[in-house]
């Protein structure tokens, strides 16, 4: 298997663009796309595959039209050791679209997708035992899903920033 840095050279990253694009391309159109052979194409995505960049590929599915019109986010700060026990819960919660442990006041976020409020409510009953929990409804989403692309490289500190803390005079 290659590195990952030798997988992520301007052919690699264009290669995931298109993919995050459109996962359903064939690897003769993503070949043309990214100006690679077919055989070329296909070799790459398999090594993306295996180097586990590439994780899977799915179907992004509206869930409005599943009769699931509120998007809520409920931030959980849980109380005393029940960190398994709440994973445990949320995995097991069809309404739970998305489930993140931080740091910060909050010990999970959680992306829910339901019918009603009183939908909304009984999901939030079941978490209130484990901790406290604010909830928002989504209004509208800006930004709903951003491709991954290569990051951009910060501009080189020179000996001046570090003295300055990048703050000019």
């Amino acid at each position: 298997m290659l590195p990952t840095s030798k997988l992520l050279d301007a052919k690699g990253w264009a290669i995931l663009r298109e993919l995050q694009l459109d996962a359903r391309l064939s690897f003769s159109e993503l070949g043309r796309r990214v100006g690679l052979s077919t055989p070329a194409v296909a070799e790459r995505v398999r090594n993306l595959q295996s180097a586990g960049v590439i994780t899977g590929y799915r179907a992004d599915v509206d869930p409005k039209k599943l009769g699931l019109p509120i998007l809520a986010i409920v931030r959980l700060n849980v109380v005393g050791d029940v960190l398994p026990r709440v994973t445990t819960l949320v995995r097991g919660l069809p309404e739970v679209i998305e489930c993140h442990r931080g740091t910060g006041g909050d010990s999970f976020t959680i992306k829910a997708a339901v019918a009603t409020v009183a939908h909304l409510e009984a999901l939030i009953d079941r978490l209130t035992p484990f901790g406290t929990t604010s909830t928002s409804i989504v209004l509208s989403s800006p930004v709903e899903r951003r491709l991954i692309e290569k990051p951009v490289a910060a501009p080189a500190r020179t000996a001046k920033d570090a003295k300055t803390g990048g703050r000019s005079g």
